[in-house]
């Protein structure tokens, strides 16, 4: 039986623990810069995934993470950071690790193996079809994330599958394939390190492109981002100055009179006749601040 390439031996890592610091530290740097550059071979499939995602988000789905070990550590990094940025709910983003929140703090190996575990932490998600699941795994066997995208495909939600393994068995049965093909691991088998660095790059990658397909990007600014803190607040007086072009005084006064909301703001700076104009404004558009802007403020850059 072939090894898996998430198993193999590095190259350069023969006497590695005999070497300077200096030097076994040049050698894990250079591989992970490696390993994140696989990542721009998927691009296509990443484009894909991020228009399903996108779709099932924008038709009230939820999105669904599933995953083990470190694949479940990148996954609880991108999903949690979702709502703050991009301003969705909460409620509609699920993390599913392996061992569950108690995992976190004891990363035992034994829950990825637990099909069962996986059955019942998508049914507690509440699975449907107009979910989508991302399932993470350097392997691509891993039966805690094969087990989750087939209760997933029985449900009828779409599936996306994310492996460092050409030939992965979790691409049979997703359908979207993200294969990461990651140079072995310095530390061989260690794939918190190599594949974990390139699935956090596709991860970020998709999560991104998901949210400007929802109108949640401007320009390179989160205008749905939730202004919860003294840091974010002033973030998004900037956005609203930046894309407008209104003084400071004005963007405070339209994030004031439109309770925090970015969008609703900007179109209020705009020139958005009140709060009920500028939400009827995005209903129609969609949410994407873009064509409203150019009817609203064709003069705007």
């Amino acid at each position: 039986m072939a090894t898996a390439q998430t198993e193999m031996t590095h190259g350069s890592a023969k006497g590695l623990d005999l070497l300077a610091p200096h030097d076994a530290l040049r050698i894990l740097a250079v591989a992970q810069a490696e390993a994140a550059r696989v990542v721009e071979t998927a691009i296509p499939e990443i484009a894909a995934a991020a228009q399903l995602a996108a779709d099932c988000v924008a038709a009230g789905g939820q999105l669904i993470y599933a995953a083990a070990g470190s694949s479940g550590l990148m996954a609880l990094a991108d999903g949690l950071e979702l709502p703050g940025t991009y301003g969705i709910p909460n409620a509609r983003i699920k993390i599913l690790l392996a061992g569950g929140v108690a995992g976190l703090s004891d990363m035992a190996g034994a829950p990825e193996d637990d099909e069962d575990e996986a059955r019942a932490a998508m049914e507690g998600a509440g699975v449907r079809a107009s979910d989508c699941v991302i399932a993470l795994t350097a392997s691509g066997q891993t039966p805690f994330a094969l087990t989750s995208v087939r209760v997933a495909r029985a449900a009828g939600a779409k599936t996306i599958g994310i492996a460092n393994n050409v030939g992965a068995a979790l691409f049979e049965l997703v359908d979207v394939a993200i294969c990461l093909p990651t140079p072995p691991e310095v530390i061989a088998g260690s794939t918190r390190m190599g594949a974990g660095t390139a699935q956090k790059i596709a991860l970020n990658m998709l999560s991104t492109m998901m949210a400007i397909h929802l109108g949640h990007v401007h320009d390179g600014y989160m205008v749905n981002v939730l202004a919860d803190n003294i840091k974010l607040r002033g973030r998004a007086k900037r956005i609203v100055v930046a894309v407008t072009g209104v003084g400071e005084a004005v963007a405070a006064r339209a994030l004031e009179a439109a309770g925090g909301r970015v969008k609703v703001a900007i179109l209020l700076a705009a020139g958005a006749e009140d709060v009920a104009g500028a939400e009827g404004l995005l209903a129609r558009s969609g949410g994407k601040l873009r064509p409203v802007l150019a009817r609203l403020a064709p003069d705007l850059p």
